[in-house]
Formats: C-alpha cells, sequence, structure tokens
C-alpha cells in the first residue's frame, strides 16, 4: 500500500512538472521565477520520494535467512543479558559435526572463561557461564531446545517447523542472496593480461576466479565494475609498431594481416636485442607514440585490436565479461600523480629516480626513472586513485598472483598514507593465488618447455570431454545438439571447478584425468547429481506449474533422518556465501555444494519420492514433499553453478 501511494505520488508528481514546464514555456506565466521555485519544490520532492520508494523496496527484497547469523543474534542477547558489563565478549555459533551435538554449536563459554580470569581473576568454569547464557536466551523461532554438553558446549536443536517454513520460502521466492546492508560498489581488478602477448594457463586462474567473484558479489546486489587491467602501454611497443613500419609499410591504409601475434612479438625482440639501428628507432617510436602522433596511436591500435579478438575468443568460451581499461587509460593521470606526492613531501630522489618510501615496506616506489618516464608503480597508483575518488568504490579487489602481494601492499599502503582511502571505511583486497603446475608437481609447461597457451588447453578440454562422454556411450542417447551442449558444460566447467574447489592460495595440479573423472569433488560428478536430480520430476510426470502449486500448498515433512539433514544443508546456503564475501575463498562454495549432493545421495537412497509398482513399474504413489526437497537441492547447486560460472545441462 505504501509503495502503491508513493508510486501514484510520483505520476502526480511528474505530471505537474511537465505541465508547469510546458506553461513556461508558452510565455503565459506572470511570474516566471515563482513557476520555477515551484517547478524546484516539485523536483525536490520527486527525488526524494522516489529515493525513499528505492530505500524501501530495496528493504522489502526477500533475502534468505542466515541461520548462523540468526543464532548469533539470539546468543549475543544472551551474553549480553548474562553479562552486561563484559566489552566484546567472544560469539562462535557453528553447525554440529554430528547429529548427536545437535544442529548448532554455540561454544563462547570457554572464551568468556578465560576473559573472566584475565581481565578479573575472577575463575569461573565453562559450564556455569554457559548455564547462565542458556538462562537468558531470549524467545525466538528457530529455537527447539539447547543441552551443554562436556565443559560448557551449547548444542542448538532447530524447531522443524522453523526449516520447513523457510524450505517453503525458498521454493516459492526462488534462491535469493544474504542480507548484507546497504548497497555497495564493488570493483575487481582481474585476468588482464599483456597485448601482443598470448594468453597462458597463468591466465587462468585470474580470469576464473575474478569472474566467480563478481557473480556472487552481485547476485549478493552490489554494483560491481569488472576491469581488464590490460598491460597495453610502454616500452615493448616501440619495437612491435618499428617493426610494423618494416613489416607492413602500407598499414595505414591497408590493415596489416598479423595472423600470429606471439610470432610477430618474438621477431620485433629478436630484432631489438641484435640490431642497433632498429633498437634506435623503436625507442624514437616509443617518443612519437608518447605524443599521441597519430599514425602511432593508429598503429598502436592495429596491434592492440589483434590481440583484443584472440583474448574475446577465450572470454567467449570461459563466458566472462569484463570491460578493458588498460595502463594507457591512466597515463594522462600520472603526472598529478607524481605532482601530488611531491606536494606532500613524500618524495626523494635516488640517482635520478622519483621514489616514494612507504612505513613498512622495505623496496620504495619508483614513480618517475631518470629519463622522465613513468613506472608500473606510476600506473597502478594511478589505477588505484581513479577506482577510490572518481569511481567511488567501497569495496577493491585485485585478483593477481600472489608473487605481486609486496607490491600490491606497497601500492595499499602509499595509496593510505596519502589520504586516498581509509580502510576502517573502504575495503582494499589483494585476492592472490599460487601457481598452476603440472602433474610432475612442477610449473606447468608444454613438453618443450614453452607456456602452455590458454587457447590449445581448452580446446584440448573439449576434445576430452567428448572422448569421456563417448565411452560412456552417450553419443547413442544424446541428440547432436544435447552432445555438443553436454561437452561444452563438461569441458569448461570441469576446468573452472578444478582451479575453484582448491584453495586460491595454495598451488595446484592441473590434471584432466582427474576433473573429468565422475566420482568425488568434481564438476563432472556435480554436472551428473545435478541432472539426475532435474529428471526425478520430469519422470514422474510433475511439471514446473504443479511444482509451484505444491510448493504454496504443502508441509515439508522432515521426519525422517535424511529428510532433516538434507533441509538443514540447503539452508545452510546463504551463511556459505556470507563468508566467502568476507574471505574471498570460493573453494568453501565448492566444498558445500559437494556436501550438498552427497547429501542429497543418502536422502534419495533412504526415502522414496516416487513409489512404483515393482511388477508393472507404473507410479503409484508421488511423495510430493520430497520432490520438494529434491527442487529446492537443484535450485541450490543452479544458483551455486551460476556463482561458480558452470553451466549445467539438462540431459547428459
Amino acid at each position: 500500500a505504501q509503495f502503491a501511494f508513493q508510486e501514484n505520488e510520483i505520476k502526480l508528481l511528474t505530471a505537474e512538472i511537465e505541465r508547469l514546464k510546458n506553461f513556461g514555456c508558452l510565455g503565459v506565466s506572470p511570474s516566471l521565477e515563482g513557476l520555477r521555485d515551484e517547478n524546484a519544490k516539485l523536483k525536490y520532492r520527486l527525488n526524494f520520494l522516489k529515493k525513499s520508494l528505492q530505500e524501501e523496496r530495496s528493504k522489502s527484497v526477500k533475502s534468505m535467512i542466515n541461520i548462523n547469523s540468526c543464532l548469533q543474534e539470539i546468543f549475543g542477547a544472551a551474553i549480553q543479558a548474562a553479562y552486561p558489563d563484559l566489552e566484546n565478549p567472544p560469539l562462535v555459533v557453528t553447525p554440529s559435526q554430528q547429529p548427536k551435538f545437535g544442529d548448532y554449536q554455540c561454544n563462547s563459554a570457554m572464551g568468556i572463561s578465560q576473559i573472566l580470569l584475565k581481565t578479573r581473576e575472577q575463575k569461573v568454569i565453562p559450564r556455569e557461564i554457559a548455564e547462565k547464557i542458556v538462562k537468558n536466551i531470549p524467545a525466538n523461532e528457530c529455537i527447539e531446545k539447547v543441552e551443554i554438553a562436556g565443559p560448557g558446549f551449547i548444542n542448538v536443536h532447530l524447531r522443524k517447523d522453523f526449516v520447513s517454513k523457510h524450505l517453503s520460502s525458498l521454493l516459492i521466492n526462488g534462491v535469493q542472496p544474504p542480507a548484507v546492508g546497504k548497497r555497495k560498489k564493488v570493483v575487481v581488478d582481474f585476468s588482464s593480461p599483456n597485448i601482443a602477448k598470448e594468453m597462458h594457463v597463468g591466465h587462468l586462474r585470474s580470469t576464473i576466479i575474478g569472474e566467480s567473484m563478481c557473480r556472487l558479489f552481485e547476485f549478493a546486489g552490489y554494483d560491481v565494475l569488472r576491469l581488464n587491467h590490460l598491460g597495453d602501454w610502454g616500452t615493448q611497443f616501440g619495437m612491435l609498431i618499428a617493426h610494423l613500419q618494416d613489416k607492413f609499410p602500407d598499414y595505414l591504409t591497408v590493415s596489416p594481416p598479423i595472423g600470429d601475434l606471439q610470432a610477430f612479438y618474438k621477431e620485433s625482440k629478436r630484432r631489438f636485442d641484435t640490431e642497433e639501428e632498429f633498437k634506435k628507432r623503436a625507442y624514437q617510436c616509443v617518443v612519437l607514440l608518447q605524443s599521441k602522433n597519430p599514425d602511432f596511436i593508429k598503429a598502436w591500435n592495429l596491434i592492440c585490436d589483434v590481440s583484443r579478438r584472440e583474448f574475446q575468443k577465450i572470454y567467449n568460451c570461459l563466458d566472462i565479461t569484463i570491460i578493458e581499461r588498460g595502463e594507457s587509460f591512466y597515463h594522462e593521470m600520472m603526472k598529478d600523480i607524481v605532482k601530488e606526492f611531491e606536494d606532500k613531501g613524500f618524495v626523494q630522489v635516488d640517482d635520478g629516480r622519483k621514489v616514494v618510501f612507504v612505513p613498512g615496506f622495505p623496496v620504495p616506489l619508483t614513480i618517475m626513472k631518470s629519463d622522465g618516464g613513468f613506472t608500473y608503480d606510476t600506473s597502478d597508483l594511478a589505477a588505484l586513485k581513479h577506482r577510490l575518488c572518481e569511481e567511488k568504490g567501497d569495496i577493491l579487489i585485485y585478483v593477481v598472483d600472489s608473487g605481486q602481494s609486496v607490491h600490491l601492499q606497497t601500492v595499499f599502503a602509499a595509496g593510505q598514507m596519502i589520504g586516498w582511502y581509509d580502510p576502517k571505511v573502504t575495503r582494499v583486497a589483494h585476492a592472490a593465488f599460487g601457481v598452476v603446475l603440472g602433474e610432475d608437481k612442477k610449473k606447468f609447461k608444454t613438453r618443450s618447455g614453452d607456456t602452455v597457451r590458454l587457447i590449445d588447453l581448452l580446446e584440448e578440454g573439449l576434445k576430452r570431454a567428448m572422448d569421456k562422454l563417448k565411452d560412456k556411450e552417450r553419443d547413442k542417447v544424446l541428440t547432436p545438439e544435447e552432445l555438443k551442449a553436454a561437452q561444452t558444460s563438461v569441458a569448461f566447467g570441469c576446468i573452472k571447478y578444478a582451479d575453484l574447489s582448491h584453495n586460491r592460495l595454495n598451488d595446484y595440479v592441473f590434471s584432466f584425468d582427474k576433473m573429468l573423472d565422475d566420482r568425488g569433488n568434481t564438476a563432472a560428478y556435480l554436472l551428473y547429481a545435478f541432472t539426475r536430480i532435474r529428471a526425478i520430476a520430469r519422470l514422474a510426470n510433475i511439471d514446473e506449474q504443479m511444482l509451484r502449486k505444491a510448493a504454496r500448498e504443502e508441509v515439508l515433512v522432515l521426519d525422517h533422518e535424511k529428510e532433516w539433514k538434507l533441509g538443514k544443508c540447503i539452508l545452510r546456503f546463504p551463511e556459505i556465501l556470507q563468508k566467502i564475501l568476507e574471505d574471498l575463498l570460493l573453494h568453501t562454495l565448492c566444498d558445500y555444494l559437494y556436501e550438498l549432493a552427497t547429501t542429497f545421495t543418502e536422502f534419495y537412497d533412504s526415502c522414496y519420492c516416487v513409489e512404483k509398482d515393482r511388477q508393472t513399474g507404473q507410479i503409484v504413489k508421488v511423495n510430493m514433499w520430497r520432490l520438494l526437497l529434491c527442487e529446492a537441492t537443484a535450485a541450490v547447486m543452479a544458483k551455486g553453478f551460476d556463482i561458480l560460472g558452470i553451466k549445467p545441462v539438462q540431459r547428459m
């Protein structure tokens, strides 16, 4: 009703503004100033109403309940009531590992006992503290009962009607994100290959991890800016342009047919290293490029375009969405960056170079070379400032390999030192990752010792996925279109999942055999499990409309222990996402999806969803509440796949 009233008022105000505009334009008004004032007031009121309506709507957007957060609020209130003078008492609530210990555990009593001993010299056994906390638990809708176990663990048993109600809500409203508060702007820097060099296996991790992080933050309701910080500027373009002039002298009028840019780069590098005259001309080309000579800008664009087309092939395969904003974008800002650091007294001159020492970091940032040129340090500082001050990013995430850790932390600390951001207000994080290893546990290389080209890796994945599907005789039961869809889903899904299922901080071994294994924690297993779950209702002749109707009318019975276990596992999805939003470790989502799939298998093996006559095979009974549990499982898995950038198929 409130929305309807506000929307109606917005319509009336908009119409009134239009009327006043027309009235003023006709020149009939005796007091145009009066009209302008009235117009301004109406516009102000209109903007205010629109803003308040937006805020109300954002508050009212359905979000899935985070049971862990809900229990933390309850136990936080209980601890506050039991120990009102205790500042920041520990609040530890985790899912129980075994059913005999309930569904969740509150393990705060041990921590409070230690605090009381240290700060007040009071020796209170944790069990007494746990009893006091339990006595102060406020009235709530989610806890059935609590038990104190061992030295002071509080075991929490959830109410079945509470879990059932929220599963029904999931089925009616769809899978919704956890409530995350105010909508913030997130800037994610990922992928970032270099122009004139092919993307290799080293770019795979940044591209896959960055895309998945963007998808997660977008699902959670954040405004996400996806940036590709291309290496598209610098001295290497001098030799590339000089080589282009020699090899394709008519490049200004006829587009040069550069087929293999990698070979073109190697040729120009060889000439740069061996031909002194060519080297001199390459340096002159850099000067002319940086002075924005039109012919040289055209040559630079031609080279960049060849690379862009190659990069886009890979982004299309992996379903990556990203905005190009390379080093060249920040070139004009770099003079101002140097001046700002100079004006604030942070610059020292060292052997002709301008450097900035950041407290706590041994190696200074070089913001200007002795020849007056800028460096990666300068462009990274310019990018940081632009993202903070122009883009107004609340959260900045750099998905860059661990080898750049010290450099990035120095750049972030310099930005903080000069006053661009306050880490208490703005989050600037380096989402570091380890290297990709071959099965020999060494850096992943080809047999000849070269870096593995990413496009070759993806094509090999497609070939192996098709071989696997044919081994399983899928080509005999799927149409050619279905087989092609399954091949793409398995190939690229397995490559992505193999990366994302490992803790990004660690190195990981790249193995097609392990990726394509349909047993264990792999995309092949999960994709197959998903298609199997989706087929259950279809084979029982239950369509989507019937499922939607049942979701509104059926009560989800959770009497069987496997139904109960699956129901609780489904509802843990929001707390898993909340954790990843905080620590940026996506393997937690992969572990959860694997746990959900195996929990579903336990349920399906123990609980008949569809009962058939043993002789005729005819369906005699459909247990609709169990089909709804299948549907809820599939819905959560589908959203998990979407966040990971994996595309499931209906038939596999």
